[in-house]
């Protein structure tokens, strides 16, 4: 891929702050603005929920008990980010104000998304990059990208 087309949509995202940024420039000389900042508070599991797990018999007559794993509420948070974020991106490109959507994110959030967004709205990805970066200035940011782009196997 030559690089980032003009007026296209990059999300960087996490699970808790995503930035929407367009390319102002062209596929030569990119430059990325921000379209929208999302972040999300979202504690540590052990402060959201103070319940103990559950448990549950395996059998009538056995009488063995077994126990039903924690809910990790931190997961499940960084879960619906991902979607609500998904949904503002969606609306970004169904809008017609881009034609073309990367995509870079650590890659659990990367397989979140995939599952997030809807198919006319990932035929309009062009590019995935498996790495984090949403703690990076816009400018690193860029950089990153343009060498993941150039890079032969992504």
């Amino acid at each position: 891929m030559a690089g980032i087309p003009k007026n296209a949509l990059v999300f960087v995202g996490d699970g808790r702050k995503a930035l929407l940024l367009r390319n102002e420039g062209d596929n030569r000389f990119p430059n990325l603005k921000a379209e929208a900042v999302f972040e999300d508070q979202n504690p540590p599991t052990h402060v959201q929920g103070t319940d103990r797990p559950g448990h549950f018999i395996k059998g009538i007559v056995s009488g063995r008990r077994g126990a039903v794993e924690p809910t990790n509420w931190h997961e499940l948070e960084e879960y619906r980010f991902t979607r609500r974020v998904a949904r503002a991106a969606e609306e970004i490109v169904r809008s017609g104000k881009t034609t073309a959507l990367v995509v870079v994110a650590p890659p659990r959030t990367l397989a979140q998304l995939r599952a997030a967004l809807h198919p006319d709205v990932k035929r309009h990805i062009i590019a995935e990059i498996p790495k984090d970066l949403t703690k990076l200035p816009v400018g690193e940011i860029e950089k990153h990208i343009v060498e993941a782009l150039a890079s032969p196997i992504r």
